[in-house]
């Protein structure tokens, strides 16, 4: 049974913590679109098939995917600063190799290695969260989960501009030399987060959970090639679903298990993360559409016949404007909650590719509809870890925002093969090349809008969040002392109580582990230099209260809870003594 040594944040952290995350999640982020730019004549440039070379793209994608999960597992594990630095120490490592060759294989082994690091946006997620002051945390982590879009936004015109006056391999040198900038900062700017989750790491899970993702992603993006009706499509889909239902059978059998499935299947979550895959899958349309309407000749009668370049910087505000919107994001979630934020970044959303519809007649009209666009999902991508970090517990923190990133990928894995088959089955062919047709683009605009419809009936879903705290309260907790308190205060309805040895002297430092009816942890705390201790209850009901200290032998002691506060004293010397609270 996993639990931690305590159940709430430790804030703690200078003024360049969150910069420096941030700062990790975009070159972290600049990994999935460092490529676009050259993705047309990489078969020429690796000397392959045009079918081998997408395996450029998809062996990031699909490492990315397995990374994400496992690593926040880890971090949960084993301290968040250790585990983002060994992702970004991979993503440096995998830049190198990339670097260094023009063959196929190799070059699939570069850029698999560079995918791993998308397990940083998670940790740095849950850094935030166990380091942060609250009237700090919710801007942060906007920013954190927004710069996923933003790397992306802003790595399209730095990329194309590389390539387009330098030898391609640069892309990859200007990476590494980005990761380890990222990884010197963080080790002098990044605190480790005392917050661990005790248990052993679940390799059967881990192993369990990849197989089942790669055998589902790999037809998404190769489906079209392959395609979607062949006996090797619909074979890795249902190996897929076996798998996972496997998988799902085991993880609820284990007590410590890789990702919570029960606490995954809370409301909160589960909406969460679905509507997440709708965000995914939005946002990747405009990155697929407006650079390739853009750089089409004007001869097509449609294309707006911009250089590689220009196509980049048309699409950058997309990336600028998200970052520009996590401070706005966090005084409308103070105000009206995350819920309620997303809900209106998704409205947003809509009227962009609403919009976007009419609006692809010149380079300016696409800049505007990449501001507004940028405006929609900077919100929804900020809503998401506060979500997430409100609806799980302290220690499951950095593995529940992997799987929510997770779930993001997906959305733009499902988003790459969509629309990349409608473009496809839309183009004109011109003297044996595929031209794609304006057709083609607003129904991809279409799909967007009917993914973001999708995504605002499951966020209206979502249990109505608690009453923000007041302004007043938020400010209060701006030192240690004052962040202590604060965090007690949150203790509104539960247990409190004091541990004592056999002279009824206070005992320091006890583990306090509440346990409910099912056997699960239910929270955990540590007691102060007077023996106290205080643990707030998820629901009424039965529990086991738990205590242990060194020198002393363990106490259990059975206590309800009716929806007040009660008072529990835990005696170390009755290890067997029954409490009715």
């Amino acid at each position: 049974m996993p639990d931690t040594t305590t159940d709430q944040p430790t804030r703690r952290a200078g003024g360049a913590v969150v910069p420096v995350l941030a700062f990790a999640g975009i070159v972290v982020a600049v990994m999935q679109t460092l490529l676009v730019p050259v993705i047309k004549d990489l078969p020429q440039l690796l000397d392959t098939a045009p079918s081998n070379a997408t395996w450029v793209l998809t062996s990031t994608l699909l490492s990315g995917a397995v990374a994400t999960p496992i690593m926040g597992r880890l971090g949960d594990l084993y301290g968040k600063r250790r585990m983002l630095v060994l992702s970004l120490a991979v993503m440096v490592a995998g830049a190198l190799v990339s670097a260094v060759t023009s063959q196929l294989l190799l070059m699939i082994v570069g850029r698999t290695l560079q995918g791993f690091a998308m397990g940083a946006i998670p940790l740095g997620i849950g850094l935030m969260r166990d380091m942060l002051p609250r009237e700090k945390l919710g801007s942060a982590m906007a920013l954190m989960s927004s710069s996923i879009g933003v790397g992306g936004g802003l790595a399209l015109p730095a990329a194309a501009l590389v390539a387009q006056h330098a030898d391609w391999h640069a892309l990859f040198y200007g990476a590494a030399g980005l990761g380890a900038l990222a990884i010197v900062l963080t080790l002098l700017a990044v605190p480790e987060s005392p917050m661990r989750a005790e248990g052993s790491f679940d390799l059967l899970g881990a192993l369990g959970l990849s197989t089942g993702l790669v055998l589902l992603l790999l037809p998404i993006t190769k489906g079209s090639d392959w395609g979607w009706s062949s006996g090797t499509t619909l074979g890795l889909f249902a190996g897929s679903l076996a798998v996972l239902l496997l998988w799902g059978v085991y993880e609820l059998r284990i007590p410590a298990p890789l990702v919570d499935l029960r606490t995954t299947a809370r409301p909160a979550v589960l909406f969460t993360n679905l509507a997440s895959i709708m965000v995914g899958v939005a946002f990747y349309v405009v990155s697929l559409v407006l650079p390739q309407l853009l750089q089409l000749p004007t001869a097509t009668g449609y294309g707006l016949g911009q250089s590689m370049v220009v196509a980049g910087l048309c699409v950058a505000p997309l990336g600028l404007t998200m970052m520009f919107t996590a401070p706005v994001y966090a005084r409308l979630s103070a105000r009206y909650g995350p819920k309620v934020t997303l809900i209106t970044g998704l409205l947003v959303i809509a009227i962009g590719y609403g919009g976007g519809l009419g609006l692809m007649d010149a380079a300016w009209q696409t800049v505007v509809t990449s501001v507004v666009l940028g405006a929609g999902i900077g919100l929804a991508y900020s809503s998401l870890p506060a979500l997430i970090v409100g609806a799980v517990p302290a220690s499951e923190t950095g593995a529940a925002n992997g799987l929510n990133t997770l779930m993001r990928s997906i959305g733009t894995s499902v988003s790459s093969a969509v629309i990349g088959m409608v473009l496809a089955n839309t183009a004109n062919d011109v003297g044996g090349v595929e031209i794609p047709t304006m057709h083609g683009f607003r129904v991809s605009f279409l799909i967007a809008t009917a993914a973001v419809a999708v995504g605002l009936l499951l966020a209206l879903f979502l249990p109505k969040a608690a009453r923000p705290a007041p302004q007043h309260t938020q400010l209060r907790a701006s030192s240690e002392e004052e962040a202590n308190l604060a965090r007690a205060e949150e203790v509104l309805r539960g247990f409190r109580g004091r541990v004592l040895d056999a002279d009824g002297a206070p005992v320091a430092r006890a583990k306090v582990t509440l346990i409910d009816r099912r056997g699960r942890q239910a929270g955990a705390t540590v007691s102060d230099e007077d023996g106290g201790y205080a643990l707030a209850v998820p629901a009424q009901g039965a529990y086991v209260l738990a205590a242990r200290a060194a020198g002393h032998g363990p106490s259990a002691s059975s206590a309800s809870h009716s929806g007040e506060e009660r008072a529990v004293d835990l005696d170390l010397s009755l290890p067997g003594e029954s409490v009715s609270a």
